[in-house]
Parts: structure tokens; C-alpha cells; sequence
């Protein structure tokens, strides 16, 4: 076999929550999973944009952080031994001889399946840039926070007015050496309670100002902020910039795949069948008559597809899966 070709019996495009319950689902019915995200990390908009604020719809929690419940779901889905490949897109869906779906990774790798699972959220995330700056990406500049540990220590300048800038701040503020979060407006778009917790903090928030520059020798070393009235602009001694302007969400290159769309949603039957043959949606992505766009039906819907996936790829197979309790 070519070194860049994996085989799997399930491909799930996406590791948003829906995804990572979707590996769990395929790996309890012994299938070999395979789930591939543009993101650098697992959980999708959870991870992106709100990694430390409280998710309060999840059924049997009360209240869990964003964070710990991506790494729950990943506990839960790892007894399987799911393969992640995470930092590449889904680009061309071909077929090989026997029709199963091949799909080419931005890679170059192909993934040969059964069945792929669509479980793309609301699609593609493409930060919105930093107007100042952009050559620093990578260099001190970054629009995603993977690791809040590498910025233990450090001078640390947070740019946005939403929840992810906010709870980037919140989080960063215990470890890093300082905190600045900088808004173009004089309010907050974020959720209150968070908006009171940064301000009467110890983060340095400054409003109404921008990012007029960002210099430094090789890697960045400061900020020049532009404050609405004043005649120059603030300077900032910082060892990263943390761009959190929010993120602009699309199909990408499933929009080409020549699935049934309605609007920027992949239609699915009761099955969640698309209209393609062997490939199948759940999640925030589908769209049905009824359709309601919560996690809680996202599960729901995953755990259809990769059930009757299972039955297509082995018609011998029940399409109940069992009960957990039986396997305990």
C-alpha cells in the first residue's frame, strides 16, 4: 500500500464534538475510524472559539468547561484508537474501483472508506486577519491559542471584543507575566459575566484602539496600539499578539463535492444519507425539514449515520448497535 493511502472503514470530516462522538460510536461497533479537521486541534468551535467559557445544554452536566468537555470526548472516543489527522482539509471525494469513497487530504494523502461522515460543523473556519502585522504570523502572531502553557511567562496582547478574545484573556491572565486585551469599540460583544471578570482583573483592557503596527527584530517584540484621541499611538513590550477577531465559516471544498445543498447545509434523509452514494452528514452541516441545530440532536444524528453506514458497508449487521452496559 502507498505510504500516502489509509484505509478505514469510517471517515469522519470534522472533529468538532459531533465528530469525536461519531469515533466513539464507530469504534463501540469495532470499525476502523479514521477523523480528519482543518483545525490544528480536536473540538472544533469549542476549541477555537470558546475553549474556557461553560457549556450548559449538555445532557447529565450542568455545566462543563469547553475545554474539558473536548478532552472527555476524546477520553471517551480514545478507547477506540481513532486515527486523527488534524491541520489538513478535505479537498476532492473520488472513488475507487469497487466505489468506495476516496478522499484527498490537503496533504496530499488519500483516505479509502466504507462510508464518510460529514461532521463539519458550520464548515471551514478562516480567521479573520490582523490588518497590522500579518508578517508576524508564526513569529509571535497567531489567531489560535493550542497550548495556553507557551505563553506561561510572557507579555501577552489579546486583540477582540468576543468571547473567544475574552476568555483567551481570562484564561492567560494566571500564567502569563501580563495581559493586555485591546477592543476597537468601547463595549464588549462578550458575555457579561466574563466581561466583568477581565475588567475588574488583572488584565490591562484598553478600548476604543487598534493595532497600528507590530515590530521587532525577527520575532515580534512590540505593539503599537492606536487610541481613539490620542495624538500617538501606545507601545507595548509583548512576546505574543493572540488575533481573536472571530473566524469566517463556509463549506470549503465540500461545497465542489456536487453533494445536495441548501444554502450553505448538506440536505440528509432519515438515515443522514446525502445525496451522494456512501456518504453521509450529522451535525450542525445537515439540513432537514425540522431541523433543530443543537449538540445534543448533532449526537443524536451522528450516531444514526454511523449505524446505518455500518449496515451498508455489512448488511449482516443489526442496525441497533447494543447497549454500552452489555460490553461493560
Amino acid at each position: 500500500m502507498s505510504p500516502t493511502l489509509i484505509d478505514a472503514d469510517i471517515l469522519l470530516v470534522g472533529a468538532g464534538p459531533t465528530g469525536l462522538y461519531g469515533a466513539y460510536c464507530a469504534g463501540f461497533r469495532g470499525l476502523r475510524t479514521v477523523v480528519v479537521d482543518g483545525l490544528p486541534q480536536a473540538g472544533g468551535q469549542i476549541s477555537a472559539l470558546y475553549p474556557e467559557k461553560e457549556i450548559l445544554d449538555v445532557a447529565g452536566s450542568p455545566r462543563v468547561r469547553g475545554r474539558d468537555f473536548v478532552a472527555a470526548l476524546l477520553d471517551q472516543a480514545g478507547r477506540y484508537d481513532p486515527e486523527y489527522l488534524l491541520g489538513r482539509q478535505a479537498v476532492a471525494l473520488g472513488r475507487d474501483d469497487e466505489g468506495r469513497p476516496e478522499v484527498t487530504l490537503s496533504d496530499g494523502r488519500v483516505v479509502r472508506a466504507g462510508a464518510v461522515i460529514l461532521t463539519a460543523g458550520i464548515g471551514t473556519f478562516t480567521p479573520r486577519k490582523l490588518p497590522a502585522g500579518e508578517d508576524y504570523l508564526g513569529r509571535g502572531l497567531s489567531y489560535f491559542v493550542t497550548d495556553p502553557g507557551a505563553h506561561t511567562g510572557h507579555d501577552v496582547l489579546v486583540v477582540g471584543g468576543g468571547d473567544s478574545a475574552v476568555d483567551w484573556a481570562l484564561a492567560l491572565e494566571p500564567i502569563a507575566k501580563s495581559v493586555t486585551l485591546v477592543h476597537r469599540r468601547p463595549a464588549f460583544r462578550a458575555h457579561a459575566a466574563s466581561v466583568t471578570a477581565v475588567t475588574e482583573g488583572g488584565t490591562r483592557v484598553v478600548t476604543d484602539a487598534e493595532v497600528e503596527a507590530l515590530t521587532g527584530e525577527g520575532t515580534l517584540r512590540l505593539a503599537h496600539v492606536r487610541v481613539r484621541g490620542e495624538p500617538a499611538p501606545r507601545v507595548f513590550e509583548v512576546d505574543s499578539v493572540i488575533a481573536a477577531l472571530g473566524f469566517v465559516s463556509n463549506l470549503g471544498p465540500l461545497a465542489g463535492w456536487g453533494l445536495r445543498l441548501r444554502g450553505r447545509s448538506i440536505l440528509v434523509d432519515s438515515r443522514m444519507r446525502t445525496s451522494l452514494d456512501r456518504v453521509y452528514a450529522a451535525g450542525d452541516v445537515t439540513d432537514y425539514e425540522g431541523k433543530v441545530r443543537l449538540m445534543s440532536v448533532g449526537f443524536g444524528e451522528v450516531a444514526t449515520a454511523v449505524n446505518n453506514a455500518a449496515v451498508a458497508l455489512d448488511p449482516e449487521l443489526s442496525l441497533f448497535p447494543g447497549h454500552s452496559t452489555e460490553n461493560s
